[in-house]
């Protein structure tokens, strides 16, 4: 019973801490600017602590429910009045102001994961992330294929459906299309090569799996204070890449087999807890770029939608119907809560 209440804990100010910082780069971009802030809330529903500084119009709260968070800027709603003669409303400020306010939060969460990855370099604490060669097995997926086949942890498969394999990405461009069809593997243990196996790799979304993750492997040590800095800035950049791909991927398949919901990080958050701080630290970074991707996406809701219509205004010198901007962000809320509801009952049910 602890071990369920520390992980939900643990996941729940984790993630809001993210998220916080998301709305924290929306909040200081919009002051910089002198936009009039209303309320900075975290979390939702009944408010349990409240304040409001003197003479500044912004409500600092927090709410029951302490996940995700919020900013209120006082006229991005297009049903307010707006005053065209009050300057700290945010249509009243200039397109690059509304720019970078928008663009405030994700740039936010690169930069938490620059400081992460620059953390982790000058300590010499940056986890395993780089996969063995030859392809060594870390992990056996239980209940898979390859557990099924008896694999275990340290094997090296050296061949797979006639092909020599050297590292997973060739494991897995062996194995990606021989969803349901046995398929013959070597493997060698403790340096002896046994007799070939036969695997059925698993369908996963029109992909073969066989259920096993490669060793991981140091790959940055001792990098000093300048590669330390090198790497905040390149590696972010690599993972967005990463992540953009896999989008494309799914896309192309048309599954969502892949997209984390809340239930899957919280499990990612809570794991890596208790493997030690740099493991926790790794993946907030990780899922801090994620986040970070993610409200850049060019898509209805998110801070890229909105980028979206404000690039329309760059183009064409006028602005969008507000109205118009209104219903997008809507439906494309609506939709996006759907994805989440099905990745959340597939993450809880299978």
């Amino acid at each position: 019973m602890e071990s369920v209440v520390f992980k939900v804990l643990i996941t729940v100010v984790a993630l809001s801490v993210l998220i916080i910082i998301h709305e924290g780069g929306h909040y200081l971009a919009a002051r910089a600017f002198g936009m009039r802030v209303l309320k900075y809330s975290i979390g939702f529903g009944p408010t349990l602590f409240r304040y409001q500084p003197k003479e500044s119009p912004t409500v600092f709260q927090v709410a029951v429910i302490p996940f995700l968070a919020y900013v209120q800027i006082a006229g991005m709603n297009p049903n307010e009045e707006v005053d065209p003669d009050d300057p700290e409303l945010y249509p009243n400020k200039s397109l690059f102001a509304r720019v970078t306010t928008i663009a405030a939060g994700p740039v936010a969460n690169y930069l938490t994961a620059s400081a992460i990855v620059f953390a982790l370099g000058v300590t010499n604490t940056l986890p395993p992330m780089q996969p063995a060669e030859p392809m060594q097995v870390g992990h056996v997926v239980a209940d898979s294929p390859a557990a099924e086949a008896g694999l275990q942890e340290g094997d090296v498969i050296v061949m797979a459906n006639g092909k020599e394999i050297h590292n997973v990405s060739e494991l897995i461009e062996a194995t990606a299309p021989r969803a349901g069809e046995p398929t013959p593997y070597v493997i060698e243990r403790e340096g002896q090569i046994l007799p070939p196996i036969t695997i059925t790799p698993a369908d996963n979304g029109g992909r073969g799996q066989i259920g096993v993750g490669a060793k991981m492997m140091p790959l940055y040590e001792n990098l000093g204070v300048w590669d330390s800095a090198k790497l905040s800035i390149a590696l972010p950049w690599q993972m967005t890449t990463a992540q953009l791909k896999g989008l494309a991927d799914m896309v192309e398949r048309r599954s969502t087999e892949g997209i984390g919901g809340p239930v899957m990080m919280g499990k990612m958050v809570a794991d890596a807890a208790q493997a030690g701080l740099p493991a926790f630290l790794w993946i907030l970074m990780f899922i801090s770029v994620a986040l970070g991707m993610f409200n850049l996406l060019p898509f209805p809701a998110l801070d890229g939608g909105r980028l979206i219509f404000l690039g329309y205004e760059a183009v064409t010198r006028r602005r969008a119907n507000e109205r118009f901007e209104m219903a997008v962000h809507a439906r494309g809320i609506v939709f996006l809560l759907g994805v989440m509801s099905l990745v959340t009952y597939r993450d809880i049910f299978g």
